[in-house]
């Protein structure tokens, strides 16, 4: 049978844009994915099409493919599927809106938005035009994670009760990004929730959330949020969330105190210090017959420990590997395609009410912590210039 191809567009040359070109570039083959394929037929840059053509040689993109120096003649061309936002996350309500209002199917990635009125707004618009959309939150389609919420789903740590989540990155922040940098720039978003916390957030919700039927899933009944601000700009350089849920998972049991969640993400201090795993676990999913270890970092996991309580079973730890020397990004191109293939409108992995809720979550996080945005680019005005 011919795989379904797949025509992408990319919108934005970054670093992010380049680790998701080259992962596309593989043979799905190497990933037993012979049902789809990829092409990438066209690549925007905001600034000039000479940066285009500048990445397109980069990657190495061998096939006819179109540079242009605006995201308005990326989403006219008409040899574009589905466009692929790599924008900075403040950007990508105005983006995306653009690529919807011309007719393109989109995977926009995380943070999908800056506030959860715009994530709603994306997808109404997405739901009345009848195009796919997706936020490429990519650790959600590793076998690694799949694996996990199997395991969560079929008992093998009993009934989940508490998920400790950390993806940390300990930096110089003053002499490393100053002021400008799009981490700390509250111009663009900038700040270790939206952009780190994100992971944390995802493996509670894939762990307590995600694993329940979709007619028993209830966003978290309490958030309790503390966080420590960039003396410089005002932006997060620390944010610990605690979070309750009504029932635990999978048997959706109210228990005495319900199941309760910690993520955490930080800017000066680190999951694993020394950068060879030695700090082990960056998530622990704790159930009543065990629990489940997940080595960090927490967006791109290659191991995970199975650690049954006393008499429950034997210790296993598993190795998942990503084929190919890929980054682990074409899973959810791989994901795009089949739902595109198949005529669906979201991934049934990460449905737009999921990354709703999650953006409803950073909303009240934030408003505890005291974190505002500028307005252009909280708003749910299109078009707005930003």
């Amino acid at each position: 049978m011919t795989p379904y191809n797949v025509r992408w567009g990319i919108m934005a040359t970054g670093g992010i844009a380049d680790a998701f070109v080259r992962d596309l570039l593989k043979d799905p083959n190497l990933r037993d994915a012979s049902d789809v394929s990829h092409i990438i037929v066209a690549v925007a840059s905001s600034s000039s099409s000479t940066r285009a053509e500048k990445f397109i040689s980069d990657t190495g993109i061998s096939t006819t493919c179109a540079a242009y120096g605006s995201y308005k003649e990326l989403v006219a061309d008409a040899n574009v599927d589905v466009v692929y936002v790599a924008t900075p996350h403040s950007h990508h309500f105005q983006n995306v809106m653009l690529a919807l209002e011309a007719g393109k199917n989109v995977l926009c990635e995380k943070a999908f938005t800056v506030n959860a009125a715009q994530a709603k707004m994306l997808c109404e618009t997405a739901q009345k035009k009848k195009l796919f959309l997706m936020e490429a939150v990519w650790t959600r389609y590793f076998p690694l994670s799949v694996q996990i919420r199997d395991l969560i789903r079929n008992g093998a740590i009993g009934e989940v009760l508490r998920v400790i989540s950390d993806n940390s990155f300990g930096d110089p922040v003053e002499d490393k990004w100053g002021t400008e940098h799009r981490m700390v720039n509250k111009d663009l978003a900038g700040g270790c929730l939206l952009d780190l916390g994100i992971y944390s957030l995802t493996w509670v919700f894939q762990t307590l959330y995600h694993t329940l039927p979709q007619d028993q899933r209830k966003p978290p009944s309490a958030i309790s949020a503390h966080m420590a601000l960039y003396h410089l700009t005002g932006a997060d350089e620390a944010t610990t969330i605690l979070l309750s849920f009504p029932t635990s998972t999978p048997s959706n049991l109210p228990h005495p105190g319900q199941s309760q969640a910690v993520a955490m993400t930080h800017l000066r201090v680190s999951t694993d210090p020394d950068e060879s795993n030695s700090a082990r676990p960056a998530i622990r999913i704790q159930g009543t017959k065990g629990e489940i270890q997940i080595d960090g970092p927490a967006f791109r996991p290659e191991r995970y420990r199975i650690i049954p309580k006393k008499g429950e079973g034997d210790f296993k730890e598993v190795e998942c590997p990503f084929p190919a020397g890929g980054r682990g990004m074409f899973w959810e191109a791989d994901e795009v395609a089949r739902c595109l293939r198949d005529g669906k409108l979201e991934s049934e992995t990460l449905p737009w009410e999921e990354s709703i809720v999650i953006m409803e979550v950073m909303d009240e996080v934030r408003r505890q912590g005291g974190l505002t945005y500028p307005e252009k680019i909280e708003s749910t005005v299109y078009p707005t210039e930003i």
